[in-house]
């Protein structure tokens, strides 16, 4: 992890007394990242791929484990944890996006933001201000105009001379200070001249969506069947049939947990859903047995299927007439520990009451194990059993099976968490797209139920995050409502109370354990010191704070290609990004990062829990399922909200409408980017 990199980067100084700041001429002592830390690679779309030194793997495996992990990519953070070591304090009053700051393609500048500085070993440490585009090179630049702690410029750069000094047979070296020379006239962008650089250095992004898009160009669609029966019986079944459907979700290799799907729930609007639907397609999987995505040349490299997955689909059909060209369809994705069991039986009935089917799908890891079955009780007494389609598994042999265990990878893996899930199920939906443009027979009367064209995503918290990688990545879905994402789901971990825990194993697990603090019984005691966006540099004088923060740093490098973030600046198509005042689960910084890296403000709508709150103090504290919280005081917020996605989806994304008009706990569009918590305690 970062912490050991950075120890050889600040093994040499930056700042020499009296104020000076020079770059070493070798690795050490140059600010991170720097390309000095990549090897060329022909099989990537940046040229080039990362080769980060190791820390002695006897006693630090799990750092080596994650340089392996890094060590794939063809570049680095598009959100970087920017480290730029010295050699005595400085003074953080000079720190600023006009003395450091960042230059892309064109001379675009990008400033810096989240600033701390590490005492320890005199090392500032900020993030870009935005997120960088991908497999671009940038040029970092440190201006004289940070100060040291007495007040004196720092001097001028001496690295043009000291990249090269007795290092001439290094062709490595020689070619980054080559480009690094050639880069730096573009730092008059930022309105520093030659003499005004104290240093710099240059690094290239990775690549996001390369292979995602490789796997799209390779789907081929297919057939849904909808003959799931135990004895080869249809799966459709007219609403008005149906007395009760059970779940047995396997919860184990051999343990089951009885329960009823939630059929009032399609009654919310009553006489809206008249078919409930249970069917299967192919889809190709592309992860291997440790839930990985095997790593490819994102240029010239082909992703090839390790197996293929039978997709089990829940499907809901308005009642009524169908529509010329069939009903529009619009996917619903669940949430992160829910299921297809859950969240789309509680939207079904508002998008049926406006013409619009709806269609589920389990995330990878989800719905139990592949045992579960339900059973389709009529109101004759009759009955059908199927599986019920659960994608979770076993992971860790302890004979029990999570509510999410299989969504990630573990082990020597771990870096990657749930990167290549998120991946996999949004692959899964691409191929469900194709089948849904191939014409869907839900009757078995020869002809196309729904739409093939008027395709719409809709999607609940996890549902939101991979909703918005499938928003970036397929262009045939016309219109979609990501409903409370957040990126990345680090971030998302760390500063949500529901998910702390579990950076707090993950730290106290790893070897030597990274844990800061007396553990408490919850392990979210642990101090990062990560200071939220805007904020005055921070002093970081806790011990361990920055290894933390590093570690955070390479997880969300390593899983940048399922961060919706770095794909919100791919998404063309209307869209309405629903967040709500104080999320506990998906906090509000993690949202607005989304809303800045796709311009999307323009797109927010902002439901006010805090006012909601504040009018009725039955309304729950914590807002993140307003969405579905179709019972209770919350219940008018929810159907405003699902209003909302069935009026924008029935207008082919062209309507978007206030959820509660005039009334004060809707914003559309919200003039309020939260970079704060406002947590409601």
């Amino acid at each position: 992890m970062r912490s050991l990199i950075l120890a050889a980067v600040v093994a040499l100084p930056l700042v020499f007394p009296g104020g000076a700041l020079a770059a070493t001429g070798t690795k050490a002592g140059q600010p991170f990242p720097t390309n000095l830390f990549t090897v060329p690679d022909a099989s990537q779309l940046t040229g080039l791929r990362v080769d980060l030194p190791k820390p002695d793997c006897a006693t630090h495996p799990s750092d080596c484990a994650d340089v392996d992990v890094l060590d794939t990519l063809d570049g680095f953070n598009i959100q970087p944890r920017i480290s730029i070591p010295f050699s005595a304090p400085i003074d953080l009053s000079t720190v600023s996006s006009s003395t450091i700051f960042l230059v892309g393609p064109g001379g675009d500048v990008v400033g810096i933001n989240q600033a701390e500085w590490e005492p320890l070993t005199n090392t500032l440490h900020v993030e870009s201000d935005e997120q960088l585009a991908q497999d671009t090179t940038y040029l970092l630049v440190v201006t004289r105009g940070v100060h040291d702690a007495s007040g004196q410029p720092l001097d001028a750069t001496t690295f043009r001379r000291d990249l090269d000094f007795g290092q001439t047979k290094d062709p490595t070296l020689k070619a980054y200070r080559k480009a690094l020379l050639d880069a730096l006239p573009t730092a008059m962008a930022g309105g520093a001249t030659p003499s005004q650089i104290a240093d710099a250095s240059l690094f290239t992004t990775q690549s996001i969506d390369a292979i995602s898009r490789k796997i799209r160009a390779q789907l081929q669609g297919g057939a849904v069947t909808f003959a799931l029966g135990a004895n080869g019986e249809r799966t459709v079944f007219p609403l008005s049939s149906v007395s009760t459907i059970q779940l047995q979700r396997q919860v184990g290799t051999a343990t089951f947990a009885p329960s009823f799907l939630p059929i009032p729930a399609l009654s919310i609007f009553p006489g809206s859903v008249g078919t409930i639907a249970f069917g299967s397609y192919a889809s190709p999987d592309y992860e291997n047995s440790a839930e990985v995505i095997p790593a490819v040349g994102t240029r010239t490299g082909t992703p090839v299927p390790q197996s293929t997955n039978r997709i089990q689909v829940t499907l809901f059909l308005p009642a009524g007439a169908k529509p010329a060209g069939g009903w529009p369809t619009a996917i619903f994705g669940h949430g992160f520990t829910d299921s297809k069991d859950g969240a789309p039986w509680v939207v079904a009935s508002s998008l049926a009451h406006a013409g619009i089917a709806t269609v589920a799908i389990n995330v990878v890891g989800h719905g139990g194990g592949s045992l579960g079955t339900y059973t389709v009780i009529s109101n004759s007494g009759a009955t059908v059993t199927l599986p019920s389609g659960g994608r979770g598994i076993d992971q860790d042999g302890n004979g029990t099976i999570e509510s999410t265990e299989g969504v990630s990878a573990v082990g020597t893996q771990s870096l990657i968490g749930n990167r290549d899930g998120l991946r996999q199920t949004t692959i899964d939906l691409m191929q469900l797209v194709k089948v849904l443009e191939g014409g869907v027979d839900v009757d078995g009367e020869g002809s196309a139920d729904l739409s093939t064209s008027r395709i719409y995503y809709a999607g609940q918290s996890f549902g939101g995050i991979y909703g918005l990688q499938l928003l970036g990545l397929e262009p045939d879905i016309r219109a979609g409502v990501p409903n409370v994402p957040g990126g990345p789901i680090i971030e998302i971990a760390r500063l949500s109370p529901s998910f702390r825990p579990l950076v707090g194993i993950s730290l106290i697990r790893r070897t030597p354990s990274l844990y800061n603090t007396v553990p408490n019984a919850t392990l979210t005691s642990f101090v990062e010191n990560i200071p939220l966006r805007n904020l005055p540099p921070l002093e970081d004088i806790v011990p361990g704070a920055s290894a933390i923060q590093a570690l955070i740093d390479n997880t969300e490098w390593a899983q940048q290609a399922a961060n919706p973030a770095a794909y919100a600046p791919f998404i063309t198509r209307p869209v309405i990004i629903q967040f709500a005042r104080g999320d506990k689960t998906v906090p509000n910084p993690t949202t607005t990062a989304i809303l800045r890296a796709g311009h999307l403000a323009a797109r927010a709508t902002l439901f006010r829990n805090d006012l909601a709150y504040a009018a009725n103090p039955a309304v729950s504290k914590n807002p993140h399922t307003f969405l579905t919280n179709v019972v209770g005081a919350g219940a008018p917020y929810a159907i405003a909200a699902q209003h909302q996605i069935a009026t924008f989806f029935a207008s082919d994304g062209a309507a978007t409408i206030d959820p509660d008009g005039p009334g004060p706990f809707f914003e559309t569009p919200t003039s309020l980017l939260p970079e704060d918590l406002a947590f409601i305690p």
